[in-house]
């Protein structure tokens, strides 16, 4: 996501780049790049005017300390203008009351449902609820199976009964949370256009009378402008507390998320990055502004990681990579780590400079980290604490083991050599920003 818009930024900074201050005349090219890359990325007309508008003003009137290169500045004016562009601050969802009740509305093909799944399993984890998902789609076949498969995979119950009237179904789902101590209510509503007034008001008539602490609107992020619309259509009706916008992962331009705060005033809370259970991230406009120019996204990182890599270890491992002590052993214990955080090509977008690195690009097959553990586990405990100490005869070894090659054994350890040295750069802070 953001991928070609980011790059096309990155462009028009570099347009800058080595000239003595910022002018008129110098910055010009870059604000026609800057203005091409949003309109091409799907960002409404409005909102790039305004924002190429605020960008140019703000370069103007700003005094280059002589600290700053022109380009930082600039890097940092757009960064700025992007994070206001996206919202400012973060949304968090609303979870303290004691049942939360979370009313899920969307299009149809939305992704509303596997999200509502998502929502549950977060809150879970992160805020130790108890949640209930209320299945009151009552009109699409199947909709009800697809959320009861969604909450069995997730040990997750789902109150459903058929047919019925979904406000009915919500008045029951209430009291049964009730009986049984569930906090965190998430109800499932059938899928509609914002113009189909008989759905539009089932959902108005749920909304009157249970009173949600949350309406969350899912968008598909690949829209485009017309996401625009149906948020308009469904907030006119309800009054959304949030935007959910999925499907970021797929080949979207992303220009939706540059336009929803600035012309409906709706939050976006959550983006879906992937299609597993646990693909759904909060929506920090600020992370979010960062990952566009490529500076990554390392807070995102460390969130992932909190739970499976615990602060101890977290620091322990930051000392032996600032001496150079990391081992294959480190190595070994960390690949399992990494393989709960989900798929490893997604961990390194978040990297900073990943698209000047090619690593946005990168397709990593869980096999090759399965032959990477094979080839450390043929190891002994003392080989894997010196690799240094591999020579000929114990890579054959080693090779025949784990039923690869000898070639592939010394890729690895070229490969883990490599790596130590560039995280003992970034762990003393010698990594440079990408531009």
């Amino acid at each position: 996501m953001f991928e070609y818009m980011g790059d096309r930024l990155q462009n028009a900074i570099k347009n800058i780049k080595g000239m003595g201050r910022i002018t008129e005349a110098n910055i010009g090219d870059a604000m026609r790049e800057i203005r091409m890359a949003l309109l091409e990325a799907d960002v409404n007309y409005e909102v790039v005017k305004e924002f190429t508008k605020n960008v140019k003003e703000k370069a103007l009137g700003m005094e280059v300390e002589k600290t700053l290169k022109p380009e930082e500045l600039f890097i940092k004016l757009v960064k700025d203008e992007l994070v206001s562009l996206l919202g400012g601050d973060y949304v968090p969802l609303k979870v303290d009351k004691n049942p939360t009740i979370i009313m899920m509305v969307g299009l149809q093909g939305s992704g509303k449902t596997t999200t509502a799944g998502k929502i549950a399993n977060l809150v879970r984890k992160k805020n130790k609820k108890n949640p209930l998902l209320v299945a009151c789609d009552v009109y699409r076949p199947a909709a009800i199976d697809q959320l009861k498969s969604i909450g069995a995979s997730l040990n997750i119950k789902v109150f459903e009964e058929g047919k019925s009237k979904p406000l009915d179904i919500v008045n029951h789902a209430l009291s049964y949370a009730k009986e049984n101590k569930h906090d965190f209510i998430i109800i499932d509503t059938a899928g509609r256009l914002h113009i189909d007034e008989e759905l539009m008001d089932e959902l108005i008539e749920i909304n009157n009378t249970v009173h949600p602490d949350e309406v969350l609107l899912v968008i598909d992020a690949m829209m485009g402008q017309d996401a625009i619309n149906v948020i308009k259509g469904f907030n006119d009706a309800l009054e959304l507390t949030g935007a959910i916008l999925t499907k970021m992962d797929g080949n979207t331009k992303g220009g939706v998320a540059l336009s929803v705060r600035y012309l409906t005033n709706v939050p976006i809370k959550f983006i879906g990055d992937s299609e597993k259970l646990d693909g759904i991230s909060e929506f920090y406009p600020e992370r979010m502004a960062e990952r566009i120019l490529d500076m990554g996204d390392i807070l995102s990182i460390a969130e992932k990681a909190e739970g499976i890599i615990s602060e101890s270890e977290a620091n322990d491992l930051a000392k032996k990579m600032r001496k150079g002590e990391y081992n294959l052993e480190d190595f070994l214990t960390n690949l399992k780590q990494i393989r709960k955080l989900g798929p490893l090509e997604n961990i390194l977008k978040m990297m900073p400079g990943a698209r000047k690195a090619g690593l946005n690009n990168i397709n990593i097959d869980p096999k090759d980290m399965a032959h990477v553990e094979a080839i450390i586990l043929s190891m002994t405990p003392y080989e894997r604490r010196h690799p240094e100490i591999l020579k000929a005869t114990r890579k054959q070894r080693i090779a025949a083991g784990s039923g690869r090659s000898v070639e592939e054994v010394n890729r690895l350890l070229n490969q883990f050599e490599s790596m130590k040295k560039m995280m003992k750069q970034f762990s003393n802070g010698n990594m440079k920003m990408p531009f």
